[in-house]
């Protein structure tokens, strides 16, 4: 095989794998400006969990939170945008999880990435009858206490905190189930998961 066909071969198949690559069914990529997720859940051990950094801010009706607001108990945290499809979509699972769990357990959402004001994300918070607070962060800053757990681009993610406020697990992509939330949570407090 002459010396240049011997060179030209591996480039090929690079340019042919890549053009396979773009064809898949990858819903988690293109420009829609957030990585999705099929719901994939992360499950620390009880030895890896750390606390995360500093989570505070304004809620969107204004009113100050921190995660310390919550010591005690475990904490449900869903990243999520107003401009989301698939959080519309696990909108609902969320609000169900959060009755089911009823007070022993808190939800906390933070808003990312819908700049301009909170108007958008009022409405979606009326609209799907979300009933606990969220944090409005258009910038994600936010996100970097979950360093490692979830990214700004990483829209809707969820992060449970167990009571002792160490991260325990996450689920990247929307909440597949109310139910699979709920058995998340217990599962997690009682270091089975």
């Amino acid at each position: 095989m002459p010396r240049s066909l011997r060179l030209l071969l591996p480039v090929a198949a690079l340019l042919a794998g890549a053009a396979l690559a773009g064809c898949g069914s990858d819903a988690a990529t293109g420009d829609k400006g957030y990585v999705g997720g099929e719901g994939a859940i992360a499950v620390l051990p009880v030895s890896e969990r750390r606390a995360p950094g500093p989570v505070s801010g304004t809620t969107l009706q204004g009113k100050d939170v921190s995660l310390d607001d919550y010591a005690g108990k475990p904490v449900v945290v869903n990243v999520w945008g107003s401009w989301c499809a698939p959080c519309r979509a696990e909108s609902g699972k969320l609000t169900a999880a959060a009755k089911s769990l009823g007070a022993d357990v808190a939800f906390l959402g933070i808003n990312v990435r819908d700049p301009g004001g909170t108007d958008k994300s009022l409405a979606f918070e009326r609209r799907f009858k979300v009933g606990y607070p969220s944090l409005y962060d258009p910038a994600g800053r936010t996100l970097l206490a979950f360093h490692g757990n979830v990214t700004l681009a990483s829209i809707p993610s969820t992060v449970v905190v167990d009571s002792k406020g160490r991260v325990a697990a996450s689920i990247i992509g929307p909440v597949p189930s109310a139910r699979t939330l709920e058995d998340l949570v217990a599962d997690v407090e009682k270091g089975t998961a």
